[in-house]
């Protein structure tokens, strides 16, 4: 099944946002939508839940929005890692290479 993408002005309407904030969130890093050849931006379910959990973040728990570029780096980090700990990638050497290597990241982004 065909993921389905919409226009920043479809977005924007959905998740009760006015479209310049979306395109801050896209200036500051925190979405990255696709583009169509006209250039104009398209919103994956991916990054429409990514939006929702920026909203959620923002407007219900008050973080500002160096908070939430924390906490996206942080989540990002732990969905790479989520594969490596499956016990046949942990039997691999490349794979705990590669767990210690986000682990690090972890470390770093948390100020440990």
């Amino acid at each position: 099944m065909a993921e389905e993408i919409v226009f920043i002005s479809v977005a924007a309407r959905t998740l009760g946002m006015h479209p310049q904030t979306l395109r801050k969130y896209e200036r500051l890093g925190l979405v990255q939508p696709s583009r169509t050849v006209g250039s104009m931006r398209v919103y994956s379910d991916q990054e429409l839940e990514r939006l929702r959990l920026i909203k959620r973040l923002v407007d219900d728990l008050g973080v500002n929005l160096a908070g939430v570029q924390q906490l996206l780096s942080v989540a990002d980090v732990v969905q790479r890692m989520r594969p490596l700990v499956r016990e046949d990638v942990l039997d691999r050497r490349a794979g705990r290479r590669q767990l210690g290597r986000e682990m690090d990241r972890l470390t770093r982004l948390l100020g440990l």
